[in-house]
């Protein structure tokens, strides 16, 4: 193992002026505490702890998400510390040594991540890798007795979910779900607003995620079928678990759905369209892409409509209401809040905001969505 460069000292983001970004006057008063919860998690975010005792991180997979955002957020939290990595790149590690200190006996394989058991400077292993991998990584996580926090898509099917579920259960470790929009301050105001059927009963919903480019290069993870590539798994993940807190509820079937994939071994899918009916009848639209711009989650009721438009980018999202109102102002960064509420819920032994059965309630919907599309039939979605 590289010998660690000299290390470097991180100063924090001032507590005092974040607090005052996420606690700033907005027309619909709906403060940190009065959490966006959705039936799967009634669960407001945790008081402060009563101790000054802060949350050990070890991420697990190195990639574009981890370096560019959850380690320079993990420098903003207020209850973390980055204290170890996981790799299967061993060249990757002087830089991540270097810039964030990370100390050499905190530094682990994929073959030697087992040792982590015995690592009392580690708490929690963030796994960030492709989805394909999430449920093998994510067993083995909780196995060491660590917390686990776990990128969404939680896994490729509702039965490997079950698996990170029953070995978390086992380890009794806390096992959270990286939705960072259910975290995120002004979100939590329009899932309050369904809460508070502030306009009436639900009509219709719509949501839609997609970025334009060029489709993912089949050389690429994100653009193999089996590894979870593809617009639905990658943007979709959005707009099914946005559709959930949106209405707070649970569809019941997938009415019809749609998918343009690649034409090659494996391919991926470039843009997906479903429609989606909840067990009161009403019926929700979702829409993903990778080849299309697109971003909103839109709430009819029978007295107005409010939406969140853009939905889910990490510079900040913005909402709106028929009268007028505004969801805002956007908040400083989303993981660091996200990390800090799961971090609270450890230090606190509460329970998480985006439980594992919330996960596997999505992926549910998200293979529902395949089989509407391959078959061109109704399917209900078992939970």
């Amino acid at each position: 193992m590289p010998e660690s460069s000299t290390r470097r000292r991180f100063l924090r983001q001032s507590t005092a002026a974040a607090t005052g970004l996420l606690f700033a006057p907005a027309l619909i008063g709906c403060g940190r505490n009065n959490a966006a919860s959705t039936e799967d998690s009634p669960v407001p975010a945790s008081p402060p702890p009563q101790n000054d005792r802060k949350i050990g991180v070890a991420i697990l997979g190195l990639g574009g998400y981890a370096k560019g955002q959850i380690a320079p957020a993990l420098q903003l939290t207020q209850h973390c510390e980055l204290r170890g990595i996981i790799t299967g790149s061993p060249d990757k590690i002087p830089e991540w040594q270097q810039q964030y200190g990370i100390r050499d006996e905190n530094v682990y394989s994929y073959d030697t991540m087992d040792g982590i058991a015995d690592n009392s400077a580690i708490d929690v292993i963030y796994v960030i890798t492709p989805t394909a991998t999430h449920r093998d990584f994510a067993v083995r996580a909780a196995a060491t007795g660590k917390h686990v926090w776990c990128e969404k898509p939680m896994a490729m099917t509702p039965e490997e979910c079950q698996d990170i579920i029953d070995a978390a259960s086992r380890a009794q470790v806390k096992l959270s779900i990286g939705y960072r929009m259910l975290h995120e301050p002004n979100t939590r105001k329009l899932i309050q607003l369904t809460k508070d059927k502030a306009y009436g009963e639900l009509r219709s919903a719509n949501s839609y995620a997609g970025y334009a480019g060029n489709p993912p290069p089949a050389d690429y993870w994100r653009g193999q079928r089996d590894m979870g590539g593809g617009a639905l798994y990658d943007m979709g993940v959005y707009t099914v678990n946005g559709l959930r807190y949106g209405t707070q509820m649970s569809p019941a079937a997938v009415v019809e759905a749609f998918q343009r994939r690649q034409e090659r071994a494996n391919g991926v899918d470039l843009t997906t369209t479903y429609t989606l009916r909840y067990p009161n009848g009403m019926l929700a639209e979702g829409k993903t892409s990778v080849v299309e711009d697109y971003n909103q989650l839109h709430i009819e009721a029978e007295n107005g409509w409010y939406e969140m438009k853009p939905m889910q980018p990490y510079q900040g999202v913005k909402g709106s209401t028929s009268d007028g109102k505004t969801l805002g102002p956007p908040v400083p960064n989303q993981q660091s809040i996200q990390m800090d509420d799961d971090a609270l819920a450890i230090l606190n032994d509460t329970e998480v905001m985006a439980p594992g059965t919330m996960g596997k309630a999505d992926i549910a919907v998200i293979r529902a969505i395949i089989e509407s599309a391959e078959t061109g039939k109704e399917v209900e979605i078992s939970n």
